[in-house]
């Protein structure tokens, strides 16, 4: 039996997508009855959260919604007894963001917050993080669902799984933005467009692709080899080379230009890093709008402004996954979970990204119709084996794991390479690696 009523906390509530996330319990409040919602954050964040928080009072009060709000810096009273855990934070800030950025580029490596040498970066500070949280879900929630969007999506996810008796579902917003994307092309309505998407975070493949019923793989390859529109907005949207296209058979994710187009990709962010700066000084920018923004009085709505900092339907695939959970709906999500042999050539203990039916004991994922061939099984296999690394290294401070994960890489590939960047990672992040600073 569910219960009436709902606790949910969310950690890194002072975060700037909170606003889209509010707007999304507001909207969903008759099938997800929150009563008590907890924005949870730390002292350093104290401003933002303050900022956030009121907006979100205004928010919830004009659309009439019995949420009560509670705004914290205890972390450990806004998990006890939680139905949900949702976590969108970032160890550092976005000048840990930009370091992630910039060193992998004094290497000739594309630096990027989720993939190659600065995904690994960001990976050894959060994952531990994440872990303590779990800790926290063990003595005070057990039964609770962590719902974690923090990236590395996976890594953090494969984490959990490895490391924690938490029950937890990795998300990311690219699986609903790909339908949405397709839905563009094909001048549909997104409820018409179905897809089998395998892979893992950041690195999935679209195999099948089905409007109204029917089966369009090949006619939508087709299209989208000339498009530009399939990435992200953080993502230089370069279009697919056709016979490319066709050969793989699939629609790679936004995020397979850093491998499929890995010198064109290197030369594009050395030339905006020179002219613009990092992403993550360019989204420091639009925070700091965004905040001022958020302190006026009179704004009781999520501002269109925030569609430029990134995370389109965020709010939309976390409530997704929540609600259908929440009323046990068995639909179909794209989520990341244990692998359990749903993929053949993984591990597995590995966290992978997949079609899963969502119900109330959580995600189960779908059986794979589209045959693991070596087009998408050999990177899959590479880039996975780097995360089986780079979790071992993020959890227990090994400095061999993290220059194997490194050195296996495609993005590094060398050790030559990998040596000095992972020595000046460790060196640019000491104090967020108490890890490798014990071992």
């Amino acid at each position: 039996m569910k219960k009436p009523h709902l606790k949910i906390a969310v950690i890194g509530g002072g975060s700037s997508y909170t606003p889209e996330l509010i707007e999304g319990f507001i909207k969903r409040y008759e099938e997800l009855p929150v009563k008590d919602l907890y924005l949870v954050d730390i002292e350093a964040g104290r401003e933002k959260l303050e900022i956030v928080g009121n907006l979100a009072k205004r928010m919830l009060e004009k659309a009439n919604v019995p949420i009560n709000l509670h705004l914290t810096f205890d972390r450990r009273e806004a998990i006890r007894d939680a139905d949900f855990v949702t976590t969108q934070m970032r160890v550092g800030l976005l000048e840990a963001r930009g370091r992630d950025e910039r060193i992998p580029l004094k290497y000739n490596c594309i630096g990027q917050e989720t993939t190659g040498a600065g995904g690994f970066a960001k990976g050894l500070r959060t994952i531990p993080v994440i872990l303590d949280i779990c800790k926290d879900m063990e003595e005070l929630a057990p039964n609770a669902f962590l719902v974690n969007f923090t990236n590395p999506a996976g890594m953090v996810t494969e984490a959990v799984l490895k490391y924690s008796n938490v029950r937890t579902v990795g998300l990311c917003n690219l699986p609903i933005e790909t339908k949405m994307q397709i839905a563009s092309l094909m001048e549909v309505d997104v409820s018409k467009i179905d897809i089998e998407m395998v892979g893992i975070n950041h690195l999935n493949w679209t195999t099948k692709i089905f409007v109204d019923g029917e089966d369009r793989t090949d006619d939508i390859l087709f299209k989208a080899s000339g498009e530009s529109k399939f990435t992200m907005q953080n993502i230089p949207g370069f279009s697919w080379d056709q016979e490319f296209i066709q050969s793989l058979g699939a629609l790679p994710c936004g995020y397979h230009r850093y491998f499929y187009m890995k010198e064109k990709m290197l030369k594009k962010q050395l030339e905006e890093v020179a002219t613009k700066g990092t992403r993550a000084e360019i989204v420091k920018k639009v925070e700091t709008e965004l905040f001022e923004l958020y302190k006026d009085p009179e704004l009781a709505v999520k501002p269109k402004q925030l569609e430029q900092r990134g995370g389109a339907y965020y709010s939309e695939a976390a409530l997704n996954l929540i609600s259908s959970m929440y009323n046990n709906k068995k639909d179909v999500q794209i989520v990341n979970v244990r692998n359990n042999g749903t993929i053949p050539s993984l591990p597995d203990d590995a966290s992978i990204e997949v079609n899963c039916v969502i119900s109330s004991d959580g995600p189960k994922p779908v059986q794979i119709t589209t045959p693991m061939n070596p087009k998408i099984r050999g990177l899959l296999q590479i880039v996975k084996a780097y995360e089986e690394l780079a979790v071992e290294a993020a959890v227990k401070g090994d400095y061999n794991a993290a220059l194997q994960a490194l050195t296996i890489h495609p993005l590094v590939g060398s050790v030559d390479i990998a040596k000095p960047l992972l020595d000046e990672i460790l060196a640019e992040n000491k104090a967020f690696l108490p890890q490798f600073n014990q071992a």
